[in-house]
């Protein structure tokens, strides 16, 4: 009897929880525990380390952080009712991002969703605790609210009276007031991912660039937060924050997912996730170590900084190092800005062609367009262009061979031929022979491995080229002769 109840499957309700979505993912335990290994482990045996998750989910965090003084401070105080009370009254506190998950996370670190409650671990004067819920309020400027993003038209049309508005407090400045005045020492959490911005189609702003600045604003003397991997190349929102964070040599650690399910079961970020430690009497390079699986693959102390876009991969590093590539000889020089022709992605043109009509491709194959609906800028419509799709095919995740698929839709447009900004334009030439060539320099391992370490995300542009080097297309290209040129070997 007693094999079987050992037997027995129990596993920990916080490792079953299913996700809000991709953009608000709940931590698993293992997860929380690895980025609490990163901190000085004297933290959790000093009655005084004050610990904030400033976006808490499921509670996750405080309850492992509660897990370890329990032990770390049992000297301290002998008695467990008297340890218990001091831990939750005085080192652990929580804002929740929505009324649900406040409940949720004091039910996983209180065993009850109100802490005024006779059933909680410790009894507290108020039935929210130190894991605070306050719905806060977006300020709108310019058609989109000055803390996070959000399109003010986007917020009337998704939300009602009656619904959480997604005003994080913690980033709108809305601190609760027993912890406006507070000193924390560590400062961890997962923050959300984006907001929908009121833009084009499902356009959306990343915003947990701004949970790491406000806690940075703080000024803990340890910072943990596990984000998605985009802020690497930068883009919409994240330029500033890219140019921060590879600069600020109080980052010690760095820890990286190129595929999210290692971190995330079941979950889809393009462009993996990352945790990283901040310390706040830090100054050197940082330990960054790739992920895969379970297992770390590669561990290096680096600079940050090195290239204006972070290069995820230590082993990549090598390779690039070895090129030596100059801006002159950069192939994003021959790469067009998207659009060239300024025609929309959901431009079909026509079946029949008439008069002073141009060929034309969109994602649903050829048609026919007018000539009146082209905006030829570069001047290239009488040229061969060598044309990829914009977003990644794969989804900037690896398959189940760990591979990815990063160029799709490679193809020759003749002269005379258009196509929607679904498609980039990576070269123009007088001769075909010369477009087929470069055709055969994309088709090569070594462009789209080099390709691939500037995409954090799925979008391809003119900036992601930035570690490929220019070729002479007078002549094709195989890995063999690449590998020779650049004197590298199999390894």
């Amino acid at each position: 009897m007693n094999d079987v109840l050992n037997e027995v499957y129990n596993p920990d309700v916080l490792e079953c929880i299913a996700n809000l979505s991709n953009d608000e993912v709940f931590t698993p335990p293992e997860v929380a525990n690895a980025m609490l290994d990163l901190l000085p482990q004297e933290l959790f045996s000093n009655p005084n380390t004050k610990f904030l998750d400033p976006a808490c989910k499921s509670g996750v965090f405080l309850r492992e952080i509660a897990k370890r003084l329990l032990v770390g401070l049992e000297k301290e105080y002998p008695d467990l009712q008297s340890r218990v009370n001091h831990i939750f009254k005085n080192q652990l506190y929580g804002i929740a991002i929505t009324e649900l998950t406040s409940l949720l996370s004091r039910r996983s670190v209180y065993c009850c969703k109100y802490a005024d409650n006779k059933y909680s671990v410790t009894k507290f004067d108020t039935l929210q605790g130190n894991i605070f819920f306050e719905e806060g309020k977006h300020l709108f400027v310019g058609g989109k609210c000055l803390h996070c993003g959000i399109g003010e038209q986007s917020f009337k049309e998704q939300f009602t009276d009656k619904e959480e508005k997604h005003a994080y407090q913690f980033i709108h400045n809305l601190m609760p007031g027993e912890l406006e005045n507070m000193k924390f020492d560590v400062i961890i959490g997962n923050p959300p991912y984006q907001m929908n911005d009121g833009g084009n189609a499902a356009s959306a702003t990343p915003i947990y660039q701004h949970f790491v600045e406000q806690a940075q604003k703080l000024n803990p003397k340890y910072m943990s937060f596990i984000i998605p991997a985009r802020w690497y190349a930068g883009g919409k929102g994240l330029d500033q924050f890219r140019e921060k964070m590879l600069n600020d040599r109080r980052i010690s650690n760095l820890v990286d997912y190129k595929n999210t399910e290692d971190c995330f079961p079941g979950v889809n970020v393009a462009g993996g996730v990352c945790y990283f430690l901040w310390q706040q009497n830090y100054s050197d390079s940082c330990i960054v170590d790739n992920f895969q699986g379970t297992n770390i693959i590669s561990s290096r102390k680096r600079n940050l900084n090195e290239f204006s876009t972070f290069i995820r991969d230590n082993k990549a590093l090598d390779i690039i190092h070895k090129i030596g590539l100059s801006k002159e000889n950069c192939f994003s020089n021959m790469v067009y800005t998207r659009n060239s022709f300024s025609l929309p992605s959901n431009e079909r043109g026509h079946k029949e062609k008439r008069d002073n009509d141009y060929s034309f491709l969109s994602s649903e194959g050829k048609s026919f367009i007018s000539a009146t609906s082209i905006n030829d800028k570069n001047k290239i419509i009488d040229k061969y262009k060598v044309i990829i799709t914009y977003a990644m095919s794969g989804g900037n995740k690896p398959g189940s061979d760990n591979k990815y698929q990063i160029v799709s839709s490679l193809l020759v447009l003749n002269p005379n031929e258009v196509c929607t900004e679904t498609y980039l334009i990576l070269g123009t030439f007088e001769k075909k022979e010369e477009a087929n060539n470069l055709v055969t320099y994309v088709k090569t391992k070594s462009f789209r491995f080099l390709l691939l370490q500037a995409l954090s995300s799925i979008h391809i542009t003119k900036q992601t080229f930035q570690f490929v080097p220019l070729q002479d297309f007078s002549k094709p290209w195989t890995d063999a002769e690449l590998y020779e040129k650049y004197n590298l070997s199999q390894e």
